[in-house]
C-alpha cells in the first residue's frame, strides 16, 4: 500500500510518529504534515500566498500551511501516484461530535476523501497521554483490514480511541456523532501592556451521548468508528423552505 499520513498538532507530535511508524509495515508512508499545531484549523485552504514543502531528518515532510494545504499538496502535485489511503492522526484529543466541524484531524482526511482516496482520522480520546501505541495499532488494523477488503465505495471514517491499552479495548462499534452542549463564553484576560485579549472557551460537555454515539462508545471502552459524509444539504428543509420563499 501507499499511504499518506497527516495530522493537524505537527509533524513533530508524538501521536503521528505512533502513526507511520505502525503503518510502515503494511507499506509505502509518505509523512505530510503543518510546521506548527493547527488543531482548530478544520477545512480551510491557504490561498493568500504560497506555500512550502521541507523535509526533516527524520524523513516527515512539513508545510507552512493547514492539514487541508498538506493533503492537497501532496496528493495533486508532490505524489507520483495517487495514495491508497490517507490516514490523519493520531490527534492529541477526542473529534466527537461538533469537534469534527472545526477539527483539522478530520480535515485532512476530509481532503483525502475529496480528493477520491479512502481517508481516515484517527484521534485519543484523552486530554494527558503519553502513549499513542493503542490507537496506532487501531489504525493499522483498519488499514490492513482495507488492503485485505477494499470498500466497495470511497469511505471517510472518523475513528475515537479511548486512552486504555490495546489489550483492554472492547472492540470496536459503528456509532452516529453526538451531539455537545454550547461552547462555554470566551475567556478575557490582559496583556502586561494593558491590553485586552480573549481566549476561546472550553468545548461544551455531551448533550447527546446516548446508545449508538461515539459519546457513548469510547466511554463504554469501544472504539468509536462514524462514517462521515460531505453533503451539508439539509434536505428536509428544501420543500418548507420553497414554500417559506413562495409566500
Amino acid at each position: 500500500m501507499r499511504i499518506l499520513v497527516s495530522n493537524d498538532d505537527g509533524y513533530f507530535a508524538p501521536g503521528i510518529s505512533a502513526l507511520a511508524e505502525a503503518l510502515s509495515t503494511l507499506g509505502e508512508v509518505t509523512v505530510v504534515a503543518p510546521e506548527r499545531d493547527r488543531s482548530g484549523a478544520s477545512n480551510s485552504l491557504t490561498l493568500d500566498r504560497p506555500l512550502s514543502l521541507k523535509r526533516t531528518t527524520n524523513g516527515f515532510y512539513h508545510v507552512n500551511g493547514t492539514p487541508t494545504d498538506c493533503v492537497h499538496l501532496a496528493v495533486t502535485g508532490m505524489l507520483d501516484h495517487l495514495p491508497d489511503m490517507v490516514v490523519s492522526g493520531v490527534n492529541h484529543g477526542a473529534n466527537m461530535g461538533d469537534d469534527t466541524v472545526y477539527s483539522g484531524t478530520v480535515a485532512a482526511a476530509t481532503e483525502g476523501f475529496l480528493l477520491g482516496v479512502p481517508s481516515i482520522a484517527v484521534s485519543l480520546v484523552s486530554k494527558s497521554a503519553t502513549d499513542f501505541t493503542a490507537a496506532a495499532r487501531v489504525a493499522r488494523d483498519l488499514a490492513e483490514r482495507f488492503m485485505r477488503n477494499p470498500f466497495p465505495r470511497p469511505m471517510l471514517l472518523n475513528v475515537n480511541v479511548p486512552d486504555v491499552a490495546y489489550e483492554r479495548l472492547q472492540g470496536t462499534r459503528v456509532t452516529r456523532l453526538g451531539k455537545r452542549h454550547k461552547a462555554e463564553s470566551v475567556v478575557r484576560s490582559q496583556t502586561p501592556r494593558g491590553e485586552t485579549v480573549y481566549w476561546v472557551g472550553a468545548a461544551g460537555g455531551a448533550a447527546d451521548a446516548g446508545e449508538g454515539t461515539d459519546f457513548h462508545a469510547v466511554a463504554s471502552g469501544f472504539v468509536s468508528v462514524t462514517p462521515l459524509q460531505i453533503d451539508l444539504t439539509h434536505t428536509g428543509l428544501i420543500a418548507p423552505v420553497f414554500d417559506w420563499l413562495q409566500q
